[in-house]
């Protein structure tokens, strides 16, 4: 595991990998404009900025928006460098690993406003302004929430297996109801024990991702036997 035990160390980290990579971070970056997220759907946290994620204790519905709208935001202007789902492939600081706590709120945050600059190059460009406090935290959100390196390993069996007989009870008529509900609660008891790299309390894992999919319908069983393939097959 590569967890991370103090901000100072993630900041050693990052100038370290930063020196190594300036010129393709730089590169990177400098031919992409930030894209503008929209965060209407997420609550007013107010003009000054804050040093905590305001959306990590506002309840389940607020944070499940924060996730959504912030992996779109960090797809859009984040992957680039830090890799898609913040998997990092070695070029720029692995953000999982960002401890979920007020001290690296405050690392994440000064990044996020204000960017990096080494001898005169820019290695981060500073998004505060061009996306706003509410997508900063909504991106940080999405982050925290990441699983940990090979935590779905011990339950990619099972996945397995759930995706196959969902994928089964989808071609019958009509199907069994009941037994795709315990199947989503044995999604959601799975989904709470996989392990976030940042220390959060709840992964933003496939398995959480399949269970909110499942609604009793069989396009839904579809459609969460279609997030189980994708999702394994990345985590693969």
């Amino acid at each position: 595991m590569l967890g991370l035990t103090s901000v100072g160390w993630y900041r050693g980290a990052f100038c370290g990998l930063a020196t190594l990579v300036a010129a393709t971070l730089a590169y990177a970056h400098g031919d992409v404009a930030p894209q503008p997220v929209n965060t209407d759907a997420l609550p007013d946290v107010g003009e000054e900025w804050l040093t905590e994620n305001p959306y990590r204790n506002m309840g389940e519905e607020v944070w499940q928006k924060a996730v959504d709208i912030g992996a779109s935001g960090f797809n859009q202007n984040c992957a680039r460098c830090h890799g898609l789902g913040a998997v990092s492939g070695g070029l720029a600081p692995d953000l999982r690993y960002l401890e979920a706590e007020e001290y690296g709120d405050e690392w994440f945050v000064e990044r996020f406003r204000h960017g990096y600059t080494q001898n005169g190059t820019t290695k981060m460009p500073a998004f505060g302004e061009l996306l706003g406090q509410k997508a900063g935290w909504a991106i940080r959100t999405y982050i925290e929430t990441r699983p940990d390196e090979g935590a779905l390993g011990v339950f990619s069996a099972r996945l397995k297996e759930i995706r196959d007989q969902l994928v089964e009870w989808s071609q019958e008529a009509p199907g069994d109801a009941a037994a795709a509900e315990s199947v989503k609660q044995e999604l959601l008891e799975i989904a709470a024990n996989v392990v976030t790299g940042s220390g959060a309390p709840l992964a933003d894992s496939v398995a959480y991702r399949a269970a909110l999919v499942l609604d009793g319908s069989v396009e839904s069983w579809k459609s969460a036997a279609e997030a189980l393939t994708v999702g394994l097959s990345v985590a693969e």
